[in-house]
């Protein structure tokens, strides 16, 4: 059985609506939205993973609030433990990574193409 990956994203909610980044060319799940985040390092909190992912993609400053959803999905190549933790942002987000970024509505969540595990959280936020 691959490794588990731990993934940390943050649900940002502004107005009604949820940041949300597309993930890049040539990368697992490519052209999906999702809210944003990344990869836990080694001997990283989580708060301090979701802190750097949002400062490396975003050049956003951020505080990092409770988990609101987690979620184990085995996909062909890998196994992701999402934790979802509410992010209120300090600075206005600024792709850096050359990915497309948007406010979507709750309503709206439900239409995009998001990656399998990303589901549950959408279940939750749109009920």
């Amino acid at each position: 059985m691959s490794p588990v990956v731990v993934v940390l994203a943050a649900v940002i909610e502004r107005d009604n609506r949820f940041l949300m980044t597309r993930r890049l060319r040539g990368t697992h799940l490519e052209g999906t939205w999702e809210f944003p985040g990344g990869k836990c390092e080694p001997g990283e909190s989580h708060a301090e993973c979701l802190a750097r992912e949002l400062e490396e993609e975003l050049a956003a400053r951020s505080e990092v609030g409770e988990e609101v959803f987690t979620v184990e999905h085995a996909y062909a190549e890998r196994t992701v433990r999402l934790h979802f933790r509410r992010v209120t942002l300090l600075d206005e987000p600024i792709p850096q990574l050359g990915q497309d970024m948007a406010w979507v509505s709750r309503a709206d969540l439900r239409s995009l193409e998001l990656p399998a595990a990303d589901q549950g959280l959408v279940e939750l936020l749109t009920r």
